[in-house]
Order: C-alpha cells, then sequence, then structure tokens
C-alpha cells in the first residue's frame, strides 16, 4: 500500500488568502493528503519581485495556518541563494521524503499554461505529479496551448487520483474544485485605496498587514 499523498502549493503568497487555502484544503481532501506544505517563493524566476518581504510573507502564511496542524511551511526557497525554480524544490522535496510518497505539486490552469517558461519544467515529473486546477472550458485553452505542453498531458494524465498514486511521481491529473475568484494583487490594490477586503483573507493575515502597514503604497 502506497503512503498518503503530500500537497505541495508554492507561490509569492502576496498575501496568503482564502483561495489558496480553502482551494488547498479541498484538493488535500480529494487527494486523502494528510500535509499541505506551503512553499513561498524567495525570489520568483517567472514574475515581478513581491511587494511584501520574505520576512513579511513569512509571517502571513504563519498567522493564517495557526492551529490548522493539516498545513506545514517549508521555507527552503526562502533559505535558498539564487532564483526560485520549482525543480531543485521538487529535487529537495524527493530527496527528504523518499522514493515511495507520491508528492503532488497543485497549481491552477493558468500556470500550467505557463508550464513550458519555467526552468526544466519537463524535469519535474521526475520528482512529483502535477495536479491542476482545471476551470470552464478548459480543454479549449489547451487547444492555445504550446504543442509540447499538450504532448506532456497526453503521455501523463492521469484518470484518476488512484492511477496517478500508484507511483510516487510522474502523473498529471486535471481536478475539478469550486475556486474562490480572489486575486492577491486585487487584494494589495484595495489596501492601497483604502478600500475593505474583509472575507478575502483570513482575520489574522488582515490584522498583520495593518499593524505592519504593508500594502499601503498600492494603487
Amino acid at each position: 500500500m502506497n503512503p498518503n499523498p503530500i500537497l505541495v502549493l508554492g507561490g509569492t503568497f502576496d498575501p496568503i488568502h482564502n483561495a489558496h487555502l480553502q482551494t488547498a484544503l479541498d484538493v488535500a481532501e480529494l487527494l486523502s493528503a494528510e500535509q499541505i506544505r506551503l512553499i513561498p517563493c524567495g525570489d520568483p524566476a517567472h514574475r515581478p519581485a513581491p511587494d511584501a518581504s520574505a520576512e513579511q510573507r513569512l509571517m502571513m502564511l504563519q498567522v493564517a495556518i495557526a492551529g490548522n496542524k493539516r498545513f506545514l511551511i517549508d521555507t527552503q526557497e526562502l533559505e535558498r541563494k539564487g532564483p526560485s525554480y520549482m525543480v531543485d524544490t521538487a529535487a529537495s522535496l524527493r530527496c527528504e521524503l523518499g522514493e515511495s510518497v507520491p508528492i503532488c505539486l497543485m497549481m491552477g490552469m493558468d500556470a500550467f499554461l505557463g508550464l513550458p517558461s519555467w526552468h526544466c519544467w519537463q524535469q519535474l515529473l521526475d520528482y512529483l505529479h502535477l495536479v491542476v486546477v482545471e476551470r470552464p472550458g478548459w480543454q479549449q485553452a489547451m487547444c492555445q496551448a504550446k504543442p509540447e505542453l499538450q504532448q506532456l498531458l497526453d503521455a501523463h494524465r492521469a484518470e484518476s487520483v488512484q492511477a496517478m498514486c500508484t507511483s510516487a511521481s510522474g502523473r498529471i491529473l486535471m481536478v475539478a474544485v469550486s475556486r474562490m475568484e480572489i486575486s492577491a494583487t486585487g487584494i494589495r490594490q484595495r489596501i492601497g485605496r483604502g478600500e475593505s477586503v474583509d472575507g478575502l483573507l483570513p482575520d489574522a493575515v488582515l490584522k498583520l498587514i495593518e499593524q505592519q502597514k504593508i500594502y499601503q503604497n498600492q494603487t
């Protein structure tokens, strides 16, 4: 019997919000994953630098998951020098967790469509599975994807959680869960304009943002 999978969610978390947390919990339930690893990006290689500092983003994560033992914060990308590449993180996780544990990297459809721009992206499946949170009409969106991404999906797609978890890595699973439409960019802008963000992120995170005056210069 294979060990229970570990769900991994990486990102800048600038800030962590309710859609991050609830979607991760929903996918974890679907996979029967007992642990959700949140991996804050240090120096993102594929997007602009975060507005909040690494220390602030880490503190927001800590207060967001306080009391929920299912979540674990992994700070390896914050500690690693140079650009943060997921392939390096995936290799590190595999080394840490051993060869038999299914490691499942969760991502949204937009991130999946952009996968060919990632550093050594085709090596990711050597270390883990990809769990893509699909959106309505995703099949049509795939028609616009780069051919090599469609080829990767065709070659590695798993039709079920059970089929994926027969191995520790190497499969791509498309999943449909209810998604909260919350944007970290929108949150930063609303805070900068002095508008309410109630219900968009945990109360403890909002309190920390207010105390430290994070995002006050956003427009």
